[in-house]
């Protein structure tokens, strides 16, 4: 999967000879590094798809491949899909980036997206979701659903997008739970691994963990151990209700589909421009979704006002004074961290009980 971080886009635009939507489709190509499952990653990235395909009809020919995984298949199916005609190309993981960089050289009249990445060119753009905004919604749940005050979250990677993600789950909760004990952390150390995934939720409640955050799993093992478990669970990208019907707290739902229509639109129109995409709540990309029925109304009621707050801007979730677990100031008080910040972050708030690589 996919993500990150730091963006020095070049906002130039590319001068396409698109065909004619009355003539011919125009032929985008999807590249995913997973199986499409029901929830998770490239779930999204293919419901995004799909969302294209339901707005422009015959007006566009999509070719789709998934479980393509980061290497030299995935440069090989990129370079035949730039082969076969296509107009733009969507590659879905992080590690399509420097391949992706070249092909986009190689064919200066493609248009090529990449999730997640951090380098542009003037036909290579990057978009991302703000998932930290609704990850402060899903905090805020757990911090409300917590008996014991000990949260828990499995993480994919010590990344700064899952770190920002992570911290601001965990300010959230203790927005509206100040007794809450440090919070405790497992890394995956991986995008995709179902049977890593449940053992790291069986060992953070094996620790006292009441509440779960599963932090871009790429499967819902943890979420349906936390059920089996009768613990409540958070979790990024999508909706897992049906997973743990009963025991499903918050989800934070992305929504990538009206991102890509903006950015075909602009290859469509001759005018694509190889910057950086970053879209949350206010532009309908994220949303908390799945809020459970355990939450008393007053509650569900607070984190949907918080949700329409970052909507309007009225808030931040990265607005200081915040401290870091080494007990320094990192956002001083009346600020908020800008675009670049958040993207680079490279701290964990106090009371997160786990340390980054240098």
């Amino acid at each position: 999967m996919n993500h990150m971080i730091k963006a020095f886009a070049l906002a130039a635009t590319i001068g396409f000879v698109s065909p004619t939507l009355a003539d011919e489709p125009f032929k985008i190509g999807f590249i995913v590094s997973n199986p499409i499952g029901e929830v998770g990653w490239d779930h999204e990235l293919d419901r995004g798809r799909k969302e294209v395909e339901k707005h422009y009809g015959n007006k566009v020919k999509i070719q789709a491949v998934d479980s393509v995984g980061e290497g030299p298949d995935a440069t090989r199916i990129m370079n035949k899909m730039a082969s076969q005609g296509n107009n733009m190309i969507f590659l879905g993981s992080f590690g399509h980036m420097t391949d992706g960089i070249k092909l986009a050289k190689q064919n200066p009249k493609l248009a090529v997206i990449h999730a997640g990445g951090y380098l542009n060119e003037v036909n290579f753009a990057t978009y991302a979701a703000k998932h930290y905004e609704g990850a402060y919604l899903a905090g805020m749940a757990a911090g409300y659903a917590t008996k014991n005050g000990q949260l828990g979250i499995i993480a994919a990677f010590p990344l700064p997008e899952v770190v920002n993600i992570m911290n601001s789950y965990v300010l959230g909760a203790q927005s509206v739970n100040k007794n809450l004990k440090d919070v405790k952390v497992v890394w995956m150390n991986s995008w995709f691994d179902p049977a890593k995934n449940r053992a790291s939720a069986e060992s953070l409640v094996s620790q006292g963990a009441d509440v779960l955050f599963s932090l871009f799993p790429g499967t819902p093992s943890a979420v349906a151990a936390a059920e089996e478990m009768g613990v409540y669970v958070t979790v990024t990208l999508s909706d897992n209700t049906k997973f743990a019907p009963t025991k499903h707290l918050a989800a934070v739902q992305v929504d990538f589909g009206s991102i890509y229509v903006a950015k075909i639109d602009e290859a469509i129109a001759g005018n694509f421009k190889g910057d950086d995409t970053f879209a949350g709540i206010k532009e309908g990309a994220v949303s908390v979704a799945g809020l459970s029925k355990d939450l008393s109304e007053e509650q569900r009621a607070s984190i949907m006002a918080k949700q329409e707050e970052i909507r309007s801007g009225a808030f931040q979730p990265f607005s200081g004074p915040i401290v870091d677990n080494t007990g320094k100031v990192v956002v001083a008080g009346g600020t908020s961290l800008d675009v670049g910040g958040i993207k680079g972050m490279k701290f964990v708030v106090k009371g997160i009980d786990t340390t980054l690589p240098n």
